[in-house]
């Protein structure tokens, strides 16, 4: 870990630390029960007291989250591709892509229990439709804000719109792809835990619904902070694959 690194993450990482410092002298203080507000070293010690279950909640959870982003990114980007090929097609559909956005996902969850059952798929459905938007809007946006100079560049050169999508205008998006799938990611693990907490056999979603049905509030603090980390860890990973895919990007 270099020092631009360290920069750049050490004063939220020390806020952070800080800020839960400031949680368990506030509890020891205070001796709020730990059924209203466990401290976060009660968190941590019902968290390791319980890692092997956590462990079959949470790689459901990560796999659903998986498929559902890859689904997301594959349907995204070949709706920003459908939308630049034609000014009409654009306005058509453009204004239908924000006005689904206005439609609760959490109202779908069900009727897609319905449709699909209890297994992975509903929970994948959720997800892609949480992660499709900020794909599909990012991209699309991307494609509107290449420079005309180049696209004349390439008409001139007579390319086809094959070869303009593949040298020119898919590499010039990517920056904008990769900002809307960093949005996207960070959405996707709540949007697999509201699939589950509707209705599954097993995920954080279901955890953490039995533990607070059980009253068992330091499992349910457990369980966000497992939901807080695991969104983090993948907002990470995509950030690495952007700076190793478009160094020229980031210098």
């Amino acid at each position: 870990m270099n020092l631009k690194t360290i920069s750049t993450i050490g004063p939220a990482f020390v806020l952070f630390i800080a800020l839960l410092l400031l949680w368990e002298l506030f509890v020891s203080a205070t001796h709020v029960s730990n059924q209203i507000l466990p401290s976060p070293s009660n968190i941590l010690q019902a968290f390791l007291r319980n890692w092997q279950i956590f462990l079959p909640h949470i790689q459901q959870t990560i796999l659903e989250t998986i498929i559902g982003i890859v689904v997301a990114i594959v349907i995204g980007i070949g709706t920003a591709v459908l939308l630049d090929t034609s000014i009409f097609i654009r306005r058509t559909l453009y204004p239908l892509l924000v006005t689904s956005q206005t439609i609760p996902i959490i109202a779908l969850a069900p009727l897609l229990l319905i449709w699909l059952g209890f297994d992975i798929w509903s929970k994948v459905v959720v997800v892609t439709l949480f992660c499709y938007f900020p794909i599909a809007i990012a991209m699309s946006d991307g494609f509107s804000r290449i420079d005309p100079e180049l696209l004349k560049l390439f008409r001139s050169m007579r390319a086809s719109y094959i070869d303009t999508m593949r040298l020119l205008k898919f590499p010039s998006a990517l920056p904008a792809f990769f900002s809307g799938l960093k949005i996207a990611v960070t959405y996707s693990i709540t949007g697999a835990m509201v699939g589950e907490y509707v209705g599954a056999e097993k995920g954080l979603g279901v955890f953490i619904q039995t533990a607070a049905n059980a009253y068992a509030i330091s499992l349910v603090f457990a369980t966000i902070f497992v939901t807080t980390f695991l969104s983090l860890l993948l907002f990470a990973i995509v950030s690495i694959v952007e700076k190793l895919l478009l160094p020229w990007h980031r210098k």
